[in-house]
């Protein structure tokens, strides 16, 4: 049985040969090039991937939804945590760390490794964020944790970045924010807690997301793949940044 992976891509060049190149026997890549102007699309090909063409644009809108709620929060310092190159889609005033390989506590553990001083950590995939919601008070907690509605996370903040206190979590899995609540708890710390937020792993979480925030760009996105925002006919959506803070 032969898997397809289906890898959304627009100037993606940078990062197409590390990807493609640990594609795992039996899985064949599909590249869909949303109007790539850095040969992306070529480079796919020559890297064994079958190519498609898909000329609406649709990159990133919970991306740029979060990006820019990002922007409108106080902060000293915003970093954004990429594997490859930043294209045209990222707007003025984000730091580039390089994301490191591993797996994903590895991954948070690297990006709170290169920051200093408090910083909370969000991913890409809860577009409804506003910038109140990324304001804390280190005055009160050593830690700010955002319970998500599956288990997880969607928010980490550390008064004190330590790789440590991440490193080895279990994720993706239905106990994450619990066994990163208790790592916290262990530590020492004193944790406040963020809202509870879904995060978008299905077509279900987009649609009803999408209805938290409808003048978003992801509500938009949503509406144009889904118009009645019909859950049987829902494709499948899935979605960090660093936030340093004062």
């Amino acid at each position: 049985m032969t898997v397809d992976v289906i890898l959304p891509c627009l100037d993606e060049a940078p990062a197409l040969p590390w990807v493609l190149g640990r594609m795992p026997a039996g899985f064949r890549a599909i590249v869909v090039d949303n109007g790539s102007a850095d040969g992306s699309e070529s480079l796919a090909r020559s890297l064994g991937a079958t190519v498609v063409r898909e000329p609406r644009q649709g990159f990133g809108a919970a991306l740029a939804d979060t990006l820019h709620t990002v922007l409108a929060a106080p902060a000293r310092r915003r970093v954004l945590v990429l594997d490859g190159a930043p294209g045209p889609w990222l707007p003025p005033g984000f730091d580039i760390a390089p994301q490191c390989g591993g797996g994903l506590d590895e991954r948070l553990a690297a990006a709170f490794a290169a920051v200093h001083g408090p910083a909370l950590l969000i991913g890409m995939d809860t577009p409804q964020l506003t910038p109140s919601l990324l304001i804390v008070d280190w005055e009160v907690a050593d830690a700010w944790f955002g319970p998500a509605a599956d288990g997880g996370f969607w928010a980490l903040g550390l008064r004190v970045p330590d790789p440590a206190l991440v490193r080895g979590v279990p994720m993706s899995a239905a106990n994450t924010g619990a066994s990163q609540r208790a790592r916290l708890h262990a530590a020492g710390l004193r944790v406040a807690d963020l809202p509870r937020l879904r995060d978008v792993d299905t077509a279900e979480d987009a649609l009803a997301v999408a209805r938290l925030v409808p003048r978003s760009r992801f509500a938009a996105r949503v509406r144009e793949l889904v118009p009645p925002l019909d859950p049987a006919t829902a494709t499948h959506q899935a979605g960090g940044a660093v936030r340093e803070q004062v």
